[in-house]
């Protein structure tokens, strides 16, 4: 299952939650160079996940939802420009567990 918020796909397979850029964050963005993400382990909603680069613009990504990061995306750290593919595989931002299945549902259906 599959929802939209904050500019992100949020994918719910299990109790892990993937959250992946979009193609309107993408072109927003543009090509990005650069990432930093949080070293929290735990995020409440509208916390921010990483500073991202772009071509086009300087911003933080924030999560549309609390829980806990138990996986970044670390080829992006090395190679950020992976975050523009249009392979969800590549262009994932971070995993959640711990995440309140309500405030999951009352996401945007995609």
């Amino acid at each position: 299952m599959k929802k939209l918020a904050n500019y992100l796909w949020v994918e719910k397979n299990g109790e892990e939650y993937t959250l992946i850029m979009t193609p309107e964050l993408q072109d927003d963005v543009g090509t990005v160079g650069f990432v930093e993400f949080t070293e929290n382990k735990t995020v409440e909603k509208d916390d921010s996940l990483l500073e991202l680069e772009g071509s086009k613009t300087v911003l933080d990504l924030t999560s549309p939802l609390s829980g806990e990061i138990v996986a970044i995306n670390e080829k992006a750290e090395d190679s950020p420009e992976l975050l523009n593919s249009a392979d969800p595989q590549e262009s994932w931002v971070v995993k959640l567990t711990g995440v309140d299945e309500a405030d999951f549902n009352a996401l945007e259906n995609v």
